[in-house]
């Protein structure tokens, strides 16, 4: 067996490639190798480039062909996340959900809770791993301990929070932390309450040092760890925290019960109607919509949520919108192929997807593979 992720130079006769490390397997490079090229693409992927050549000896064109669509489609949903958790952390959406899962919060204007709302939230930066949520520093010759925010580049792979920010309480004293966590479904691989009682964990362990010190443990701040599920069988909420259930005696046990909090949103396929109970799920199934264009998606939030728009929001909900269209046409071209490749003829190709015999002969055309 080859290993993965090694530096692999292939030359050809008329060009040379240099495969970035990662997690390309090299044994499908020494196949390639073994191959001629007549030319080749190369498709960037988180600032690397990827070389990726057309081979028209032996069938493996298509097996390279499927790497380089796997690379990109991959890339594709990583950018998609990335614009949905940037346009969540807009302070004025953040303040919609905020006022609908934060006691202190509810029956308030999302606009006067976007001033309680402390500096910028923190989107993808800080990691979840034990030991890397904080880093410390050295200012003025004093040491303080903060969020780790730096060197995001540097292992990237390291799991991070979707998003972090403190949030002053209306008393004007007291803080809470809060995460917001996106999921475009219910995971397979594990319970998703399960993973946000670990968060919620995590936020609560990583203030040592940073919020409290020593054995001063009636500093810490009180944790809210919000997940937003799209996909779900039904739009629900679910609100789990802490409970004393007194079992003998009845002796008034000092501390707070409210210190952690995770609330689990799931969101439908099915957009529900427009009241105040589903209130927060209609924007953010707007919001999240890979159907609705950006005017449609603007006009709702503003005259249904009066949710102001500003360049950043309109940026925001522009470039998720662009990707959708993205991954709509991918989702379409795969589909076309794929009826091809199972013998369905063009005609038949054409009402199932609701295209015309001509676009999709010219799909199958540029997609479909010359080999030798």
């Amino acid at each position: 067996m080859t290993g993965w992720g090694e530096n692999v130079a292939i030359n050809t006769k008329s060009m040379k490639f240099q495969l970035c490390p990662g997690w390309l397997p090299k044994n499908l490079i020494d196949l390639a190798r073994a191959s001629e090229y007549n030319k080749g693409e190369v498709i960037y992927l988180l600032g690397m480039a990827f070389a990726f050549p057309i081979i028209i000896k032996g069938g493996l064109w298509l097996m390279d062909t499927e790497i380089k669509n796997a690379v990109s489609a991959t890339d594709q949903d990583a950018q998609y996340d990335d614009k949905a958790k940037r346009l969540l952390g807009n302070k004025i959406i953040l303040a919609h959900i905020l006022v609908k899962t934060v006691g202190e919060f509810r029956g308030m204007n999302p606009k006067d809770v976007v001033s309680y709302i402390e500096g910028e939230p923190f989107i993808s930066v800080v990691p979840v791993e034990p030991g890397l949520t904080n880093i410390e520093k050295e200012e003025n010759g004093q040491r303080i301990v903060g969020m780790n925010t730096e060197n995001a580049e540097i292992n990237e792979r390291l799991v991070r929070f979707d998003i972090i920010l403190y949030v002053r309480m209306k008393d004007g004293i007291s803080q809470v932390i809060v995460n917001l966590e996106a999921q475009k479904d219910n995971p397979t691989g594990y319970h998703i309450l399960n993973r946000a009682v670990f968060y919620v964990s995590r936020l609560v362990s990583s203030q040592k040092e940073r919020d409290f010190v020593n054995q001063n443990y009636n500093d810490i701040k009180r944790v809210f760890s919000i997940w937003v599920c799209m996909n779900m069988d039904e739009n629900s909420m679910d609100y789990i925290h802490l409970t004393d259930d007194k079992l003998i005696g009845s002796c008034p046990w000092k501390g707070r019960l409210d210190l952690l909090n995770i609330v689990l949103i799931g969101i439908s396929n099915e957009l529900p109607e427009h009241d105040e109970k589903y209130e927060l799920h209609c924007l953010l199934s707007t919001l999240l919509s890979m159907e609705l264009t950006v005017d449609e998606k603007l006009e709702i939030i503003k005259t249904e949520y009066h949710v102001p728009v500003d360049d950043e929001l309109r940026k925001d909900v522009s470039a998720l919108c662009n990707l959708s269209q993205g991954i709509r046409d991918n989702t379409l071209v795969d589909v076309i192929m794929t009826m091809y490749e199972n013998n369905f003829t063009l005609e038949q190709i054409a009402v199932a997807t609701k295209k015309s015999v001509e676009e999709v002969s010219a799909v199958i055309k540029k997609c479909e593979p010359v080999l030798a």
